[in-house]
Protein backbone atom coordinates (compact mmCIF):
# COMPACT_ATOMS: atom_id res chain seq x y z
CA UNK A 1 0.00 0.00 0.00
CA UNK A 2 1.32 3.61 -1.18
CA UNK A 3 0.95 4.98 2.57
CA UNK A 4 1.80 8.63 1.07
CA UNK A 5 -1.31 8.61 -1.40
CA UNK A 6 -3.75 11.35 -1.52
CA UNK A 7 -7.01 10.88 -0.21
CA UNK A 8 -9.19 9.38 -2.98
CA UNK A 9 -13.02 10.16 -3.75
CA UNK A 10 -15.74 9.29 -1.97
CA UNK A 11 -16.70 6.41 -4.15
CA UNK A 12 -13.22 5.41 -4.52
CA UNK A 13 -12.97 5.33 -1.09
CA UNK A 14 -16.41 3.20 -0.27
CA UNK A 15 -15.16 0.31 -3.11
CA UNK A 16 -11.55 0.04 -1.58
CA UNK A 17 -13.07 -0.18 2.37
CA UNK A 18 -15.88 -3.16 1.42
CA UNK A 19 -13.16 -4.94 -1.04
CA UNK A 20 -10.32 -4.97 1.93
CA UNK A 21 -13.52 -5.60 4.69
CA UNK A 22 -14.80 -8.78 2.14
CA UNK A 23 -11.26 -10.33 2.18
CA UNK A 24 -10.71 -10.00 6.26
CA UNK A 25 -14.55 -11.41 6.82
CA UNK A 26 -14.04 -14.29 4.52
CA UNK A 27 -10.39 -14.74 5.93
CA UNK A 28 -12.13 -14.84 9.38
CA UNK A 29 -14.72 -16.86 8.19
CA UNK A 30 -12.83 -19.95 6.26
CA UNK A 31 -10.45 -19.97 9.64
CA UNK A 32 -11.60 -19.49 13.08
CA UNK A 33 -8.41 -19.48 14.67
CA UNK A 34 -6.83 -17.30 12.57
CA UNK A 35 -5.02 -14.23 14.00
CA UNK A 36 -4.97 -10.91 12.01
CA UNK A 37 -1.42 -9.29 11.66
CA UNK A 38 -0.93 -5.63 10.21
CA UNK A 39 -3.94 -4.37 10.30
CA UNK A 40 -2.75 -0.78 11.85
CA UNK A 41 -2.02 0.25 8.18
CA UNK A 42 -5.23 -0.08 7.19
CA UNK A 43 -6.50 2.27 10.58
CA UNK A 44 -4.68 5.24 9.06
CA UNK A 45 -5.23 4.28 5.09
CA UNK A 46 -6.43 7.27 3.88
CA UNK A 47 -9.92 5.40 1.91
CA UNK A 48 -10.73 4.11 5.60
CA UNK A 49 -10.66 7.67 7.82
CA UNK A 50 -12.35 9.15 5.06
CA UNK A 51 -15.26 6.86 5.30
CA UNK A 52 -15.02 6.81 9.25
CA UNK A 53 -15.22 10.99 8.53
CA UNK A 54 -18.51 10.05 6.80
CA UNK A 55 -19.85 8.19 9.30
CA UNK A 56 -19.13 10.70 12.27
CA UNK A 57 -20.46 13.31 9.94
CA UNK A 58 -23.73 11.68 9.22
CA UNK A 59 -24.48 10.92 12.57
CA UNK A 60 -26.51 13.55 14.82
CA UNK A 61 -24.38 12.93 17.78
CA UNK A 62 -21.92 14.93 15.55
CA UNK A 63 -23.89 17.94 16.80
CA UNK A 64 -22.03 17.47 20.14
CA UNK A 65 -18.62 18.13 20.98
CA UNK A 66 -16.18 16.49 23.11
CA UNK A 67 -13.84 17.72 25.96
CA UNK A 68 -12.17 20.30 23.11
CA UNK A 69 -15.00 21.98 22.98
CA UNK A 70 -15.36 21.16 18.88
CA UNK A 71 -17.70 19.60 16.94
CA UNK A 72 -17.98 17.86 13.42
CA UNK A 73 -19.02 21.23 11.81
CA UNK A 74 -16.27 23.27 13.49
CA UNK A 75 -13.93 21.19 11.95
CA UNK A 76 -15.63 21.27 8.38
CA UNK A 77 -16.11 24.88 8.56
CA UNK A 78 -12.96 26.24 10.19
CA UNK A 79 -10.14 23.59 9.37
CA UNK A 80 -11.47 21.69 6.66
CA UNK A 81 -11.98 17.86 6.23
CA UNK A 82 -8.62 16.98 4.55
CA UNK A 83 -6.61 19.24 6.22
CA UNK A 84 -8.16 17.47 9.30
CA UNK A 85 -7.71 13.89 8.31
CA UNK A 86 -4.27 14.45 7.18
CA UNK A 87 -2.93 15.79 10.56
CA UNK A 88 -4.38 12.80 12.06
CA UNK A 89 -3.39 10.02 9.74
CA UNK A 90 0.17 11.68 10.38
CA UNK A 91 -0.71 11.37 14.04
CA UNK A 92 -1.86 7.69 13.64
CA UNK A 93 1.37 6.77 11.21
CA UNK A 94 3.67 8.52 13.78
CA UNK A 95 2.12 6.49 16.92
CA UNK A 96 1.75 9.99 18.55
CA UNK A 97 -1.86 9.72 18.51
CA UNK A 98 -3.30 10.17 22.12
CA UNK A 99 -7.08 9.68 23.09
CA UNK A 100 -8.71 12.56 25.40
CA UNK A 101 -11.34 11.71 28.23
CA UNK A 102 -15.02 11.61 27.14
CA UNK A 103 -17.01 14.14 28.08
CA UNK A 104 -19.77 13.07 30.32
CA UNK A 105 -23.06 13.67 29.75
CA UNK A 106 -26.54 12.52 31.08
CA UNK A 107 -29.82 12.59 29.57
CA UNK A 108 -33.41 11.08 30.51
CA UNK A 109 -34.62 7.71 30.04
CA UNK A 110 -38.01 6.65 29.77
CA UNK A 111 -38.00 5.79 33.24
CA UNK A 112 -37.18 8.85 34.89
CA UNK A 113 -33.72 8.26 35.65
CA UNK A 114 -30.64 9.48 33.73
CA UNK A 115 -28.44 7.59 31.43
CA UNK A 116 -24.83 8.17 31.80
CA UNK A 117 -23.44 9.11 28.26
CA UNK A 118 -19.62 9.79 27.53
CA UNK A 119 -18.97 12.40 24.56
CA UNK A 120 -15.33 11.34 22.72
CA UNK A 121 -14.23 14.56 20.64
CA UNK A 122 -13.98 14.12 16.97
CA UNK A 123 -10.93 13.30 16.53
CA UNK A 124 -11.50 10.03 18.87
CA UNK A 125 -14.68 9.61 17.27
CA UNK A 126 -13.05 9.14 13.87
CA UNK A 127 -10.38 6.99 14.84
CA UNK A 128 -12.85 5.02 16.56
CA UNK A 129 -14.26 4.52 13.57
CA UNK A 130 -11.79 3.86 11.52
CA UNK A 131 -10.93 1.07 13.79
CA UNK A 132 -14.79 -0.31 13.92
CA UNK A 133 -14.22 -1.21 9.98
CA UNK A 134 -11.25 -2.90 10.46
CA UNK A 135 -12.10 -4.87 13.48
CA UNK A 136 -16.07 -5.87 12.35
CA UNK A 137 -15.53 -7.97 9.69
CA UNK A 138 -13.34 -9.98 11.51
CA UNK A 139 -15.57 -9.98 14.77
CA UNK A 140 -18.78 -10.75 12.75
CA UNK A 141 -17.75 -14.55 11.65
CA UNK A 142 -17.59 -15.53 15.12
CA UNK A 143 -21.35 -14.34 16.50
CA UNK A 144 -23.90 -16.69 16.24
CA UNK A 145 -27.00 -15.59 13.88
CA UNK A 146 -29.20 -15.64 17.31
CA UNK A 147 -27.17 -12.18 18.43
CA UNK A 148 -28.53 -8.93 17.43
CA UNK A 149 -27.30 -6.22 19.37
CA UNK A 150 -24.97 -3.47 17.64
CA UNK A 151 -24.56 -5.86 14.67
CA UNK A 152 -24.92 -4.23 11.14
CA UNK A 153 -28.44 -5.10 9.55
CA UNK A 154 -29.49 -5.99 13.23
CA UNK A 155 -31.91 -4.41 15.50
CA UNK A 156 -34.21 -5.36 18.74
CA UNK A 157 -37.09 -5.26 16.59
CA UNK A 158 -35.70 -8.49 15.20
CA UNK A 159 -35.12 -10.41 18.14
CA UNK A 160 -38.77 -9.42 18.99
CA UNK A 161 -39.84 -10.60 15.63
CA UNK A 162 -37.78 -14.05 16.80
CA UNK A 163 -39.43 -14.31 20.31
CA UNK A 164 -42.73 -13.55 18.46
CA UNK A 165 -42.04 -16.25 16.21
CA UNK A 166 -41.37 -18.98 19.43
CA UNK A 167 -44.11 -18.10 21.14
CA UNK A 168 -46.63 -18.57 18.45
CA UNK A 169 -45.55 -21.78 18.08
CA UNK A 170 -45.90 -23.34 21.43
CA UNK A 171 -43.05 -21.80 23.56
CA UNK A 172 -44.44 -20.19 26.39
CA UNK A 173 -41.70 -18.17 28.62
CA UNK A 174 -39.32 -15.19 27.96
CA UNK A 175 -36.20 -15.02 29.62
CA UNK A 176 -35.11 -11.10 30.37
CA UNK A 177 -31.73 -10.20 31.72
CA UNK A 178 -30.19 -6.93 32.39
CA UNK A 179 -26.61 -5.80 33.91
CA UNK A 180 -27.29 -2.07 34.76
CA UNK A 181 -24.27 0.04 33.32
CA UNK A 182 -22.75 -2.67 31.65
CA UNK A 183 -20.37 -0.67 29.29
CA UNK A 184 -19.39 1.40 32.48
CA UNK A 185 -17.93 -1.64 34.07
CA UNK A 186 -17.02 -4.17 31.77
CA UNK A 187 -13.59 -6.19 32.74
CA UNK A 188 -10.97 -4.28 30.46
CA UNK A 189 -8.28 -7.77 30.66
CA UNK A 190 -11.16 -10.02 29.75
CA UNK A 191 -12.43 -7.67 26.90
CA UNK A 192 -8.83 -7.46 25.79
CA UNK A 193 -8.14 -11.72 25.97
CA UNK A 194 -10.83 -11.45 23.67
CA UNK A 195 -9.74 -9.14 21.22
CA UNK A 196 -6.21 -10.31 21.48
CA UNK A 197 -7.90 -13.96 20.13
CA UNK A 198 -8.39 -12.79 16.77
CA UNK A 199 -5.91 -9.29 16.48
CA UNK A 200 -2.18 -10.31 16.60
CA UNK A 201 -1.17 -6.86 15.88
CA UNK A 202 0.12 -5.21 18.97
CA UNK A 203 -0.53 -1.35 17.63
CA UNK A 204 -4.05 -2.13 17.13
CA UNK A 205 -4.36 -3.43 20.34
CA UNK A 206 -2.06 -0.56 22.27
CA UNK A 207 -4.58 1.70 19.91
CA UNK A 208 -8.17 -0.25 21.80
CA UNK A 209 -6.16 -0.35 25.05
CA UNK A 210 -5.94 3.33 24.67
CA UNK A 211 -9.10 4.31 24.42
CA UNK A 212 -10.47 2.25 27.36
CA UNK A 213 -8.06 3.85 29.40
CA UNK A 214 -8.76 7.38 28.34
CA UNK A 215 -11.23 8.06 30.96
CA UNK A 216 -14.16 10.30 31.62
CA UNK A 217 -14.18 13.97 32.47
CA UNK A 218 -16.97 14.63 34.71
CA UNK A 219 -18.16 18.36 36.29
CA UNK A 220 -16.04 16.89 39.26
CA UNK A 221 -12.86 16.85 37.03
CA UNK A 222 -11.41 13.78 35.19
CA UNK A 223 -12.52 10.16 37.00
CA UNK A 224 -11.05 7.18 35.09
CA UNK A 225 -12.65 4.91 37.02
CA UNK A 226 -16.32 3.06 37.03
CA UNK A 227 -18.63 2.23 39.18
CA UNK A 228 -19.15 -1.33 40.15
CA UNK A 229 -21.78 -3.50 37.98
CA UNK A 230 -24.91 -4.38 40.12
CA UNK A 231 -27.08 -6.83 38.32
CA UNK A 232 -30.31 -6.66 38.08
CA UNK A 233 -32.13 -9.52 38.52
CA UNK A 234 -33.78 -11.41 35.71
CA UNK A 235 -37.44 -11.54 34.76
CA UNK A 236 -39.52 -14.50 33.24
CA UNK A 237 -42.96 -13.80 31.62
CA UNK A 238 -45.80 -15.48 30.48
CA UNK A 239 -45.65 -15.36 26.62
CA UNK A 240 -49.04 -16.76 25.18
CA UNK A 241 -49.56 -18.19 21.72
CA UNK A 242 -51.60 -15.68 20.68
CA UNK A 243 -50.62 -12.53 22.58
CA UNK A 244 -48.30 -10.02 20.04
CA UNK A 245 -45.77 -11.38 22.12
CA UNK A 246 -44.73 -7.84 23.45
CA UNK A 247 -41.94 -9.30 26.35
CA UNK A 248 -38.58 -9.19 24.62
CA UNK A 249 -35.23 -8.92 25.80
CA UNK A 250 -33.12 -5.48 27.12
CA UNK A 251 -31.59 -4.59 23.40
CA UNK A 252 -33.80 -1.62 23.55
CA UNK A 253 -31.86 -0.08 26.45
CA UNK A 254 -28.30 -1.53 24.76
CA UNK A 255 -27.63 -3.26 27.72
CA UNK A 256 -26.81 -7.45 27.37
CA UNK A 257 -27.85 -6.52 23.78
CA UNK A 258 -24.69 -8.43 22.57
CA UNK A 259 -26.61 -11.93 23.92
CA UNK A 260 -29.97 -11.22 23.52
CA UNK A 261 -31.46 -13.45 21.14
CA UNK A 262 -29.25 -16.40 22.12
CA UNK A 263 -31.53 -17.62 25.31
CA UNK A 264 -34.45 -18.77 22.97
CA UNK A 265 -37.61 -19.64 24.98
CA UNK A 266 -38.09 -22.99 26.62
CA UNK A 267 -40.55 -25.68 25.28
CA UNK A 268 -42.72 -26.11 27.59
CA UNK A 269 -42.75 -29.05 29.86
CA UNK A 270 -38.98 -29.68 28.79
CA UNK A 271 -35.61 -28.15 30.01
CA UNK A 272 -34.33 -28.35 26.33
CA UNK A 273 -33.44 -24.90 24.45
CA UNK A 274 -34.15 -24.65 20.95
CA UNK A 275 -30.95 -23.49 18.91
CA UNK A 276 -32.33 -22.03 15.60
CA UNK A 277 -30.65 -23.97 12.52
CA UNK A 278 -31.03 -23.35 8.68
CA UNK A 279 -30.78 -19.39 8.94
CA UNK A 280 -28.46 -17.76 6.77
CA UNK A 281 -27.96 -14.20 8.42
CA UNK A 282 -24.40 -14.06 8.99
CA UNK A 283 -23.46 -15.70 5.39
CA UNK A 284 -21.67 -13.33 3.23
CA UNK A 285 -23.01 -12.62 -0.10
CA UNK A 286 -21.13 -12.25 -3.74
CA UNK A 287 -21.71 -8.05 -3.11
CA UNK A 288 -20.84 -7.31 0.52
CA UNK A 289 -19.54 -8.88 3.56
CA UNK A 290 -22.61 -7.58 5.60
CA UNK A 291 -24.99 -10.30 6.90
CA UNK A 292 -27.94 -9.76 5.39
CA UNK A 293 -31.36 -8.83 7.36
CA UNK A 294 -32.36 -11.69 10.31
CA UNK A 295 -34.95 -13.73 9.16
CA UNK A 296 -37.36 -15.62 10.54
CA UNK A 297 -36.10 -19.52 11.71
CA UNK A 298 -37.99 -22.20 9.66
CA UNK A 299 -38.37 -25.35 12.18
Amino acid sequence: MNTGAPFPSLQEAEERVLRIQTKLHRWATDDPNRRFDDLFNLVYDPAFLLIAWRRVRGNKGARSAGVDGKTARYVEAERGVEPFLTELRADLKARSFRPLPVRERHIPKRSGKLRRLGVPTVRDRVVQAALKLVLEPIFEADFQPCSYGFRPRRRAHDAIAEIHHFCSRSYEWVLEGDIEACFDSIDHAALMGRVRGRIGDRRVMALVKAFLKAGILTEDGPNGTASPARPREASSRRCWPTSRCRSSTSTSSGHGARWAGAAAPVRSGGARVWQPTGWSGTRTTSSSWLPGPARTPRR
